[in-house]
């Protein structure tokens, strides 16, 4: 089933209508969709489509080879080409006519066993390509390859390319049009499991519920998801076991790098290398309060940016054991029926929040057009205790500001939390000559009567359920 992606389909869309040679690089981590994207494109279209293999650089360019007799109507028994720059020669010569699109995926597997592959390429395009009508399209999973080997500076393919897209997960709404027969709490429980990665939504059984799909594929040996960090690490990194043990550190409570070197057994002065890396990889981030200089401050602190990584790492890491032994289907049951998961889902759902006001803010359906988005932690002198606010979005030339709060919990009292959001608006001192404020609570459920009444008579107070997030 093919959902969503429609600005990545329209770029390529776009790029294709142009005459002459473009060369687009899609790479993004693996079960991710680069592949389903892809294939969406180019139906209907004249291609070549050839997906390296982890193999010897002969079996990739025989393989190729068959792919391109295939394409040009060539016998099966024409003998396979001798090198990597006669088949891009060929390939080229034989596509200064029509449109043809030419799809390498899973460039790093052939490149990896032909160091050579990257500059054959570029000479290829250089003599050959630039001078056809060839719509060229690059794809790989293996992000740190595709950034230093195909984008990098040093790579000699730099400057040919005519766009990248790098394919990231779906956001929340994206991901329930995988899930379109699920209620809207259901959606979001789903959402902070097995986050927006594609591939996995879709192993989901509906029937199961989040407790049958969590036991099945993340609490058993056999789960198809039970090894996924580990083999995503394996791809990526020389040293997956730190890196794991820093994702851990960092899913079960340590935010600052100190805390997460010590948390992880590894030196303090070297845990900035795996942070920087993980970040680039997109399963870290590091966040800092709303308002703080992204270079200058110290108060940033880092969280699992994908919710998949998050839970596995929160939830089945420290249960291995258990599950080795044939146990998981236990643990499994102990974690969605504990308290553990509510708080979990919890900060997934202000995290959901938070891409909702993203997308309201472009659609234009916000007060004003915010240029900043965040969180807002600090100090509240007169509770005397460390406090936060959920979101915080502002657009300080304007002097408007929307602050708010999320609640993962049955029952709310809407007044307290407002009154309460009210006053710690005044705490975030980059925002307190706001003069236009609103204020968002967002909601598990409805809220009361009495709050919408509040709501609708105050004109600053914007309330939204579960079932609000999902109806765009």
């Amino acid at each position: 089933m093919f959902v969503g992606r429609e600005d990545e389909l329209a770029t390529l869309e776009e790029l294709y209508g142009r005459q002459g040679f473009q060369m687009v690089v899609v790479y993004g981590r693996r079960r991710v969709g680069k592949t389903t994207l892809i294939d969406e494109f180019v139906k209907g279209k004249r291609v070549l489509y050839f997906t390296g293999q982890v193999q010897s650089s002969a079996l990739n360019l025989r393989a190729f080879s068959r792919r391109v007799f295939e394409c040009f109507g060539m016998p099966d028994s024409t003998p396979p080409f001798a090198a990597w720059s006669d088949a891009f020669g060929f390939v080229a010569e034989r596509s200064r006519g029509d449109r043809l699109v030419f799809v390498f995926d899973e460039f790093p597997y052939a490149a990896r066993t032909e160091p050579g592959l990257p500059s054959a390429l570029q000479v290829s395009i250089d003599h050959g390509f630039l001078q056809g009508n060839v719509f060229m399209v690059l794809c790989g999973s293996s992000e740190g390859f595709m950034e230093s080997e195909v984008l990098g500076a040093k790579s000699p393919l730099y400057g040919r390319r005519t766009a990248q897209i790098h394919l990231g997960p779906f956001d929340y709404l994206d991901a329930a049009r995988m899930l379109p027969d699920a209620p809207a709490v259901e959606r979001i429980e789903y959402y902070a499991a097995f986050g927006g990665t594609p591939y996995y939504l879709a192993q989901l059984d509906a029937g199961k519920g989040l407790a049958g799909n969590v036991a099945d594929l993340m609490f058993r040996k056999a789960g198809l998801l039970y090894e996924e960090p580990m083999m995503l690490l394996r791809q990526e990194v020389r040293e997956p076991a730190l890196y794991s043990s820093v994702l851990q550190a960092v899913a079960t409570g340590a935010g600052e790098p100190a805390k997460i070197a010590s948390a992880a057994g590894i030196e303090a002065n070297s845990v900035g290398k795996y942070l920087r890396i993980l970040e680039g990889l997109g399963l870290i981030e590091r966040t800092l309060p709303f308002g703080e200089n992204q270079v200058r401050s110290r108060r940033g602190l880092y969280v699992v940016a994908d919710p998949f990584f998050a839970f596995w790492y929160r939830f089945v890491a420290g249960a291995v054991g258990a599950i080795e032994m044939g146990a998981g289907e236990a643990v499994a049951r102990q974690v969605c029926d504990g308290q553990a998961l509510p708080t979990f889902v919890g900060r997934q759902f202000e995290r959901i929040a938070l891409q909702w006001v993203a997308r309201a803010n472009r659609a234009g359906k916000l007060p004003f057009l915010a240029t900043e988005l965040g969180r807002w932690w600090g100090n509240d002198p007169e509770a005397r205790e460390q406090v936060d606010i959920d979101i915080v979005a502002a657009n300080r030339e304007e002097g408007a500001a929307l602050f708010g709060e999320c609640t993962w919990r049955n029952d709310v009292d809407g007044s307290r939390t407002l009154e309460t959001l009210e006053r710690r608006s005044d705490l975030v001192a980059s925002l307190r000559s706001a003069r236009e404020r609103t204020y968002l609570l967002v909601t598990k459920n409805e809220a009361g009567r009495p709050m919408q009444k509040v709501a609708r008579e105050r004109g600053d107070v914007k309330l939204l359920s579960t079932a609000d997030l999902y109806d765009v």
